[in-house]
């Protein structure tokens, strides 16, 4: 039986969870055009006329050999304004055109030692998203530079209230969402590296951290990695999250959950975790007692693997839920514990 605190949380929770209302429902879909069009070795034809068949072969493939499915042509055009907006051509294509400009907001501070984090804010996050945070990592010492992810704020397509395009019942177009946030962040080091950053971090909240994970197990110029919220599983997320259900609803009577969690293996943590052995990866990873979003149970797999497989790792427990992070005193606890963090590894 829960507590009172437990009672209180959760009740807190669910109003910040359900307060938008621009929430939809969208139609299932394959997305197999979104797989065929990458530069990686093309989606199958149809296999005896399966498309669930040829998306499986798809990721097999990929899981194989993520090298190659998270390469990418070096960026050419970066521009930096006098507000100091970063903006590029994303190395991925999409039909959407706002989409295919990556947006950044650069924080530098003078004396930073050479050290930068790049900070991948919340799924559905404004362009004002973790701002803050990367202010306050200013003020301990760190440059920041706020990245904005795939179809989110300034790359939103119009016809789309929120950033669903990141994640929706289009199986396909959420894998090549995810491989663009992916690589528009191994982009951002590029950058950095060309600005002489050495010592560079990856910080990544919720939907953030799951990118902000595969960035660093892919990219080992990366050198620490803030994962707050944690979770293995990218479908398990989505499928139980309270914020998620009109995304689960769009697979109901066409996809189950241990279907998509091998379709979404791709874009899931779970996939990469042997990445980071014999990495000098400095890791933390925060979760959250009371969270309905990354269900504590999933939370905990990531800690049992870490610790399974012997990786350097620290670990911080915020007594909320996934909303209430964002609220006093939930926000100033997790933010400064960022920030020291950062600054004691980096």
């Amino acid at each position: 039986m829960k507590g009172p605190y437990a009672q209180w949380m959760e009740r807190w929770e669910h109003k910040l969870a359900t307060r938008d209302t621009n929430r939809v429902v969208r139609p299932f879909d394959w997305g197999s055009d979104y797989l065929s069009s990458l530069d990686f070795p093309g989606f199958p034809a149809d296999a005896n006329g399966s498309t669930a068949e040829c998306l499986e072969q798809f990721v097999a493939h990929a899981l194989a050999d993520s090298d190659c499915f998270f390469s990418y042509t070096p960026v050419r055009d970066y521009r930096l304004d006098e507000e100091n907006r970063l903006t590029f051509t994303s190395p991925v294509r999409t039909p959407h055109p706002e989409n295919n400009t990556t947006h950044a907001l650069w924080f530098p501070t003078p004396k930073d030692l050479g050290r930068v984090v790049i900070v991948l804010p919340q799924w559905n996050s404004g362009p004002d998203g973790h701002v803050g945070l990367a202010k306050l990592l200013n003020r301990f010492g760190i440059s920041a530079l706020r990245m904005t992810m795939a179809y989110h704020a300034e790359r939103k397509p119009a016809e789309t209230a929120r950033a669903d395009y990141h994640v929706s019942s289009n199986v396909g177009r959420t894998i090549h969402a995810g491989r663009q946030s992916v690589l528009d962040v191994r982009a951002c080091v590029d950058w950095l590296e060309r600005k002489g950053y050495s010592r560079i971090g990856v910080l990544g909240t919720s939907l953030g951290s799951c990118v902000a994970f595969i960035s660093a197990a892919h990219e080992p110029r990366i050198t620490t990695g803030i994962f707050n919220h944690v979770s293995m599983n990218f479908a398990d997320v989505v499928w139980t999250g309270l914020s998620t259900q009109n995304v689960r609803q769009g697979f109901t009577g066409n996809v189950s959950l241990e279907e998509l969690r091998r379709y979404w293996s791709l874009i899931s943590p779970s996939a990469y975790l042997h990445r980071l052995k014999g990495r000098d990866l400095k890791t933390l990873l925060i979760w959250a007692s009371h969270d309905s979003t990354f269900l504590p149970v999933y939370s905990r797999q990531v800690l049992d693997q870490f610790r399974e497989l012997e990786l350097p790792h620290s670990v911080f427990n915020l007594p909320c839920g996934h909303y209430t992070t964002g609220q006093f005193p939930f926000n100033l606890i997790d933010g400064l514990t960022m920030c020291r963090f950062a600054v004691r590894n980096l």
